[in-house]
């Protein structure tokens, strides 16, 4: 049992890629690519990435919670194994989602 996992063996299974900068721009980049010009942006200048989680987790792939924020809008988007979703919802549920998934996942 290691010093950090606190006797949680799914954290064994699990690596937090928050901070994998080619995995966060790949991300970005193809949930870019289903944003439509003049109707979720006019100009990409000021686009901004922000992730609330990005795991890889043993047995099920990528899951990540992030939004883009474009000069006509904040859209959001979930990954789960080698899907990319857009999904319709607030900026309260996706604080939340995040908080919990932090609980659940450490």
């Amino acid at each position: 049992m290691g010093l950090f996992n606190k006797g949680k063996d799914k954290n064994k299974a699990q690596k937090n890629e928050i901070n994998n900068k080619e995995l966060r721009e790949s991300l970005g980049n193809t949930a870019l690519s289903v944003l439509q010009q003049g109707v979720d942006y006019r100009d990409l200048a000021g686009l901004t990435v922000e992730f609330g989680y990005l795991f890889d987790i043993s047995g099920r792939g990528i899951e990540a919670l992030f939004k883009v924020v474009t000069d006509m809008g904040v859209f959001y988007f979930a990954v789960q194994k080698s899907s990319l979703m857009r999904i319709n919802i607030t900026e309260d549920i996706f604080v939340l989602t995040t908080e919990q998934f932090h609980e659940i996942h450490g």
